[in-house]
């Protein structure tokens, strides 16, 4: 099943799972930009792996991923809802060879006395609620791959064992997240469990990336654990939708004050911007400017902190 996610748990070993396969939203979110190859692997990695943490934390809200460098690629953003909504850019100057490594994709800043800076991702958990508080964690880039660098994530982050495997081509994106059961939620020695852990790690490690893009999640789960206690839950559907609107960019225009848009407007005849995850165009002309901040257009107590205007 396209675009599905699946929890799984290995009652007998106390390690619970999620499986992903990403399809039509993933085609989609391609057709957004001319992502280079290298780009666009490291994108799909990015987009399973946040969609597998945002299904594991069980709140309401998005979980978002970014990474930091400054050349070829500046910034790679992807968020995952807690509604199953998806949606992911990069922004990157110059061409960019098919084989380019992770490393080569975000370069540290170099300053002018020739100290290298660090490439940085950052995890953050943007509550529905804004009662609910906004949390980040930042990794520095000193893995040669996304899933190492997450690795040394969990390791800083998270009180449970976890591991991800990922796989894309330009049809799919796949993954696959084992986590270790909370103490509280077995009885289970702590040895017993560790060797629970383990087991389950090391049947996943033969997993091959064809198997993971191609194969359904009850195939692939029953190559893996048939011997032990399995049990999948049904689907959850995933899509790629976008956040952006016109009652958004309006707001974002309002916050720049009256002024600046009136700059804007003599100097560009109107103002534009495009969104960067989905490619939409917004275009306000004078009129609709002068509706802005005729005080009737705009709620400013809602007015949002971020947003761009070209």
């Amino acid at each position: 099943m396209s675009d599905s996610l699946h929890r799984f748990q290995l009652e007998n070993l106390n390690v619970r799972g999620e499986w992903l396969s990403l399809g039509k939203a993933w085609q989609d979110i391609q057709n957004t930009a001319d992502y280079p190859p290298a780009i666009k692997q490291v994108l799909g990695e990015a987009l399973v792996a946040i969609s597998l943490l945002a299904d594991s934390l069980k709140f309401d809200g998005s979980l978002v991923l970014q990474i930091h460098g400054t050349a070829p690629v500046s910034m790679l953003v992807v968020q995952a809802t807690s509604e199953g909504s998806i949606r992911g850019m990069a922004h990157w100057d110059g061409d960019i060879p098919d084989r380019a490594s992770f490393k080569d994709l975000f370069q540290p800043a170099i300053n002018k006395n020739s100290e290298t800076g660090q490439a940085t991702m950052a995890i953050s958990v943007e509550p529905g609620s804004t009662r609910s508080e906004r949390y980040q964690s930042l990794v520095p880039l000193e893995s040669d791959s996304l899933m190492g660098c997450l690795t040394q994530y969990f390791a800083q982050s998270e009180q449970l064992n976890t591991r991800l495997w990922l796989a894309v081509d330009d049809k799919t994106a796949a993954g696959l997240m084992l986590q270790s059961l909370p103490s509280e939620e077995t009885k289970r020695p702590e040895q017993g469990q560790l060797d629970g852990w383990e087991h389950a790690s090391i049947l996943a490690d033969t997993i091959k990336d064809e198997e993971l893009l191609e194969l359904p999640v009850q195939e692939l789960l029953h190559r893996l654990y048939h011997e032990e206690d399995l049990r999948i839950y049904d689907a959850k559907r995933l899509r790629f939708e976008c956040s952006c609107s016109q009652e958004k960019i309006e707001r974002v225009i309002y916050s720049i004050g009256e002024e600046a848009a009136e700059s804007i407007l003599t100097e560009q005849g109107n103002i534009s911007t495009t969104c960067d995850f989905c490619n939409t165009c917004y275009v306000l002309d004078r009129i609709d400017v002068a509706r802005l901040f005729s005080g009737s257009a705009v709620n400013v107590s809602n007015t949002p902190g971020a947003g761009s205007v070209h």
